[in-house]
């Protein structure tokens, strides 16, 4: 809708000052032309907005105009009151942020949008943190957040899983991602694109030589490789298994980022799941669940299975000190 298109228009000028007019076109996906008569249209409305043509031209606002945002639409404003989710902004100490801001939207709202949005953030809780966590971080996120909007490197030690102490590292931070209540640095090494748990950073200090990222890189699309690799890594072994549907949910909680798809009934008694590991050993991990799961396949999964369950079985033995 144009008064939707006008309204972005509006709060990129409020945010930047001055836009070019193919960035703008681009972002709300028009042509140029349809910019400069939006343009015009917010001119004749009595915005003071103005086009200035040239090479270091583009869409400018009068600075210090501001305007509310009585033009969220209902669903816009219930959106926002369910994006607020405690853990993510604490986590980054913008927790007291975060509700001051959505008062300041509250005030702002038109009337008739505030009793959904009141209601919205009484009846919707997103909580991003998972059943099982992850240790304790050795450092705060804080020490990690500042390195990134620096564009300073960072020098870290960082313990990699299994690993029984941790390596020195200098990276080039590209920022920080929240995925299922965990936190991850995302940074070049050498060059390289690598993913580092904000968990298993021991140490980290922010030095004082700018950060060097590829050219024309950005966070976006670096996490988008990452995760694409972590993905068909994750898929790289198979393993089917039978599961008593009376510990499905729990099983579903705490190995849920390793499910390929929803579970298949078998009867009355067993459902079978199909899990991504990277390895056929991370397979072992499903004996902790005893005889309510049964690893079918592949044959290398179900011996690394059995392996650990007659080594279990050994130390527990009636001649175990």
């Amino acid at each position: 809708m144009k008064s939707d298109r006008l309204l972005s228009i509006l709060l990129l000028l409020q945010t930047r000052g001055q836009v070019p007019a193919a960035e703008l076109a681009e972002r709300l996906e028009v042509s140029v032309r349809t910019i400069y008569r939006d343009v015009e249209a917010l001119s004749a409305a009595g915005v003071p907005v103005w086009a200035e043509r040239g090479r270091n031209g583009g869409i400018n606002l009068l600075p210090g105009f501001r305007t509310d945002v009585t033009g969220l639409t209902g669903d816009e404003a219930r959106a926002l009151f369910v994006l607020a989710s405690a853990g993510t902004h604490d986590a980054l100490g913008l927790g007291g942020a975060i509700g001051s801001a959505l008062r300041k939207v509250m005030a702002a709202l038109p009337a008739p949008h505030r009793p959904a949005a009141e209601l919205t953030s009484e009846r919707i809780l997103v909580d991003p943190v998972r059943w099982t966590k992850g240790r304790p971080a050795a450092v705060e996120l804080g020490e990690l957040q500042r390195a990134v909007f620096a564009d300073r490197r960072l020098e870290m030690t960082y313990r990699h899983s299994g690993a029984p102490a941790g390596r020195a590292y200098t990276v080039d931070p590209y920022g920080l991602v929240s995925k299922a209540g965990v936190w991850y640095l995302v940074a070049d090494l050498d060059g390289e694109p690598r993913l580092f748990r904000a968990d298993r950073v021991l140490t980290a200090a922010t030095a004082q030589e700018p950060v060097r990222r590829r050219q024309g890189t950005g966070l976006a699309e670096v996490w988008a490789v990452l995760r694409d690799r972590v993905e068909r890594r994750r898929d790289a072994v198979r393993v089917r298994a039978r599961v008593r549907r009376d510990r499905l949910d729990m099983l579903l909680r705490i190995h849920g980022a390793s499910v390929l798809g929803p579970p298949t009934a078998v009867d009355e008694e067993w459902a079978e799941v199909e899990f991504g590991f990277e390895v056929a050993r991370a397979a072992r991990a499903l004996l902790a669940f005893g005889t309510a799961v049964e690893v079918l396949g592949p044959p290398e999964a179900r011996d690394e299975v059995a392996r650990a369950a007659a080594d279990t079985a050994r130390l527990y033995g009636a001649d175990a000190p």
